[in-house]
């Protein structure tokens, strides 16, 4: 993309985060505004009413909030009635990771720039690219009115089929922590509120509002629990939103140990916790063990902290000391963001969307990772003269991951196919953004003849293809929140659609638009693979520009990619059989109002594997996946050499990068270093990695300092961090295994705050 496209988007971020609409905000005394935004927020709460401080802490779902509060609101994920004698703004939400969300259509008209998937944005492996698309998604939610963005998703991918992953940021805590830090930065730019969530282990959809997930508490401080807290650090979000799941036993939005001992004590978060929408399940639970607001309350079994939370104030079976720290760390978080002095504005305001979609470009092409190139089909020469694109859609549009992060793009939706069945029906659809591949690679190729098959008939596909320059079959595979697919393989017939394509055309490439690993049978038979994920609205041109080489690829896998389901941890979504009992049961006419749970008993699901996720997994099992994480290819080449050690009380590496090949393009050198779990398991853990742009011939030294967490096990018993004194072995990669360089370091003991 162009600079001064790029700089014209930011600068539209930036004008937006300018605007100050409430005339209570604007016409705060200067005093009050230098005060630290904890000394306002407890002002505040001693001027409130006990009826202010109860309307703070529930939140409405406007498509079913009854009654309607005296105020109107829009459509949307929530909203908190404000209290305007003290400046407090209306708290209005929206869904929110890859753009303002409008799942199904409930604005009538309103679109927004829809982002790709988040696992894109982690493949980027540039922090830089995740905070210009918070900042991107802040203005255009700042502009719409809305103050607070449900972003932040930063659950490491545990099993390769989740259905959820396309939402989140990959299986390793520093890329996934960093990348969402800097997501929550670029959205708090606009002086509105992020989350960050689900607040923990929300790891798998089937069943999630009743599972139990199991796990070691230390395993889980130094994998899941660690994402969120260099999240919540780098980010600094001005809330927390709990998960539907319970974790070792307890509802993770009644969880003392999660809500209170780790994250409001071990890591004095301020902000304040907010429930995912229908998980909560108690009143006075819930309330001491650390949730400070119900959000989408009428999604709840019934309303837990209305009329109900009253009473048991008054009865004194909630202390109003708490009371009074739940409405303080909401009031803190608006102040703390912003949004208190900078308030939206109470009309929508112009978007420059042309601008935002460059954003949404950049990070597609960033994040498109080349999986394969036998014989350097790829970049594909302009002289072709024929090419046949097959399936998905490709002449009209590109797929999107379903579920409350669903955007309504710019451009509209020229595929969208309804659900009949299962949890997701309600509010998701099977949609596809208007940037057609078709055209981006016709506009590329104006002298070829580049036609469609829809590829229903794999023998009709196999005869177009044949004798052309190149055949490319894009292949897809839909993935949603609430629905766990039950398979890792291509829907409709899709494997023999391309075994037949590559049968008939030696120049056959697989374009993969999903929301995380698929199987492939015919990885063999395929001399190139592009993973393009869910490339958001400007994908079709992204994925045009790295098949003619106008981008070189730089997208790097952030989760590894199996070659069967018997390699990961588990083969399947836990709690299938309950799942199926539970549909049997209302198919045959039961009648039972199930609720969030539809359904579906409680079960356990064990995490034995601990802290050792993704690419940690297989190397203790010795199991070489079909593509590792961190894996990529480019059109040129990089070479490393020259490592320095710097080490004693703390590990900084430093090495040189050449680009050695005969194209610019970017490298994502890797450090990992072996460490000890509080398992007692050894294993290689990512520990730094940076994005380097070279021109052929250029050599550019990198320099990584190392978060001793990173490398330091969890010692519960003391409750903080130990890095032993000790040899560590290091290694420079370009992918989780790789070794290009090897080193050691000697490290002093060292002990951390949890």
């Amino acid at each position: 993309m162009k600079k001064t496209a790029l700089i014209a988007a930011l600068m539209i971020a930036s004008s937006l985060t300018g605007v100050a609409a409430a005339q209570t905000a604007a016409s705060a005394p200067a005093a009050a505004t230098a005060q630290s935004a904890q000394a306002r927020a407890d002002a505040l709460v001693k001027q409130m009413t006990l009826d202010e401080k109860l309307q703070l802490i529930h939140g409405y779902f406007p498509p079913l909030a009854k009654p309607v509060p005296p105020i109107a609101m829009i459509p949307s994920a929530g909203h908190i009635p404000g209290i305007p004698r003290l400046g407090i703004p209306t708290l209005r939400e929206s869904d929110a990771s890859l753009g303002v969300a409008n799942q199904v259509e409930q604005r009538k008209g309103d679109v927004a720039t829809a982002l790709p998937a988040s696992i894109a944005t982690a493949a980027t492996f540039n922090p830089k690219l995740a905070y210009e698309g918070g900042a991107m998604i802040g203005a255009e939610a700042r502009a719409k009115t809305f103050n607070i963005l449900l972003a932040g998703g930063v659950n490491l991918t545990r099993d390769p089929w989740n259905g959820r992953n396309f939402e989140y940021l990959g299986e390793d805590p520093l890329l996934a922590g960093t990348m969402v830090g800097e997501h929550i930065k670029g959205v708090q730019s606009n002086h509105i509120v992020s989350t960050i969530k689900h607040f923990a282990l929300n790891s798998q959809e089937t069943g999630r509002n009743v599972l139990d997930a199991r796990i070691d508490k230390a395993a889980l401080r130094e994998s899941d629990l660690l994402a969120f807290q260099l999240g919540i650090e780098i980010g600094q979000p001005a809330s927390v939103m709990c998960a539907y799941n319970k974790v070792n036993g307890d509802y993770a939005c009644e969880n003392d140990w999660l809500l209170n001992t780790v994250l409001k004590q071990d890591w004095a978060y301020k902000g304040w916790v907010m429930s995912d929408w229908g998980a909560v399940h108690s009143t006075e639970k819930a309330a001491i063990k650390g949730l400070d607001q119900d959000s989408g309350q009428e999604l709840d079994d019934q309303m837990f902290f209305d009329t109900k939370f009253a009473d048991a104030v008054k009865a004194g079976r909630i202390p109003m000391s708490r009371l009074d720290d739940m409405v303080r760390r909401i009031v803190f978080g608006v102040i703390d963001s912003g949004l208190m002095d900078q308030a939206v504005p109470d009309s929508a305001q112009p978007i420059d969307y042309a601008a935002h979609a460059l954003v949404a470009q950049k990070a597609a092409e960033e994040g498109i990772v080349l999986l394969k190139n036998d014989g350097n089909l790829l970049p594909l020469a302009k002289t072709a003269k024929t090419i046949v694109l097959i399936g998905a859609h490709a002449d009209v549009g590109v797929l999107s991951g379903g579920g409350s992060s669903q955007v309504r793009s710019v451009g509209g939706a020229p595929v969208e196919i309804p659900l009949t069945k299962g949890a997701a029906a309600s509010f998701a659809r099977i949609t596809w953004h208007a940037s057609s591949p078709l055209k981006a690679i016709q506009a590329l190729a104006p002298n070829a003849k580049v036609t469609y098959i829809d590829g229903s008939d794999p023998k009709a596909a196999a005869a177009a293809a044949q004798g052309a320059d190149m055949a490319i079959v894009f292949a897809w595979a839909w993935r949603t929140e609430a629905q766990d697919p039950e398979s890792m393989a291509l829907p409709d017939n899709q494997d023999a659609l391309i075994d037949a394509v590559a049968g008939a055309n030696r120049k056959t490439l697989v374009v993969v638009e999903a929301g995380g690993p698929v199987l492939m049978p015919w990885v063999s038979r395929v001399p190139a693979i592009l993973q393009a994920w869910y490339p958001g609205q400007r994908g079709g041109e992204a994925i045009a520009n790295i098949l003619f080489g106008d981008v070189d690829p730089s997208g790097r896998l952030p989760i590894t990619f199996p070659v069967g389901v018997d390699q990961a941890p588990r083969p399947e979504p836990m709690g299938l059989a309950e799942l199926h009992a539970a549909e049997a049961r209302r198919d045959a006419g039961d009648k039972t109002v199930y609720g969030m749970s539809g359904g579906v008993a409680s079960f356990p699901v064990d995490y034995p594997e601990g802290a050792d996720v993704g690419y940690r997994w297989y190397a203790a099992k010795n199991a070489k996946p079909l593509f590792p994480f961190g894996y990529g290819l480019t059109y040129t080449s990089f070479h490393y050499a020259n490592l320095k050690v710097a080490d004693g009380t703390k590990l900084s590496v430093s090495f040189d990068v050449t680009n050695s090949g005969q194209r610019a393009g970017a490298d994502v050198p890797q450090l990992y270093v072996e460490a000890k779990s509080a398992a007692g398991t050894k294993a290689y853990r990512l520990a730094g990695f940076e994005k380097v742009w070279l021109k052929p011939g250029e050599t550019r030294q990198v320099s990584l300092t190392v978060d001793p967490r990173v490398i330091a096990r969890f010692d519960e018993a003391k409750s903080g961090w130990a890095l032993d004194a000790g040899n560590y072995k290091l290694r420079i990669g370009h992918f989780a295994g790789d070794a290009a360089l090897t080193g050691s370091a000697r490290l002093d003991a060292v002990a951390l705050k949890p």
